[in-house]
């Protein structure tokens, strides 16, 4: 589990191809190797990956993951290549802080990023969210946009916008975003869970 506090921005430095479906991505990261344990679980821009070796490259502290077929798929992980920048969080752990909101790191659909305002300070963003997921998205309520945990500011149909903080903008990949990207959308699990109980009733 996370919540959507990015931590660090890695970097892929190597993507390897591995079995048939499965690739192996290699991203530097500032996290000390010694509190990365093999098996361990990063989100990165989204997806829940599960670390399978560490290394030094040269003064750089890595951390290796496999994708499979399904995350390379239906994630931007498709696409990420080396120097593709991610937003890192490392596994929530019992007695931590709760700065964003509950996040599992199971990415629901591609979102789009379709107007981008730059204001004093700030930007706001409006995304067209896939249809599925589009119903669980709600004014004032969470999403997660590749790792992010942020508010909804508005929706209309399958479009919301989200407004970005100076803060957000500097320390993750998001103030880097311009229109017609695709990011990692992951729907607020409360919300998921209260249709589903409305749909059974």
């Amino acid at each position: 589990m996370f919540t959507g506090i990015v931590t660090d921005v890695g970097e892929v430095v190597a993507v390897e191809e591995r079995a048939e479906g499965l690739r192996r991505l290699t991203i530097a990261c500032r996290y000390d190797l010694d509190t990365i344990a093999i098996g361990a679980s990063i989100a990165c821009s989204g997806p829940c990956l599960t670390v399978v070796a560490t290394e030094k490259r040269g003064n750089r502290n890595c951390f290796a993951v496999d994708a499979a077929a399904e995350t390379l798929a239906l994630t931007t992980a498709g696409a990420w290549r080396a120097g593709t920048r991610l937003n890192l969080e490392r596994a929530l752990k019992i007695g931590d802080e709760l700065g964003g909101h509950i996040v599992s790191g199971h990415v629901d659909g591609l979102a789009h990023l379709r107007r981008r305002e730059d204001l004093p300070d700030m930007a706001r963003l409006t995304f067209e969210a896939p249809a599925p997921p589009a119903r669980f998205i709600a004014p004032k309520g969470s999403v997660t946009l590749d790792g992010v945990s942020l508010t909804v500011n508005t929706v209309e149909r399958n479009a919301f916008s989200v407004l970005i903080i100076p803060h957000t903008l500097g320390v993750t990949t998001i103030g880097g975003l311009r229109e017609g990207d695709a990011v990692n959308l992951e729907v607020d699990q409360m919300a998921r869970y209260a249709a589903r109980l409305m749909e059974t009733r």
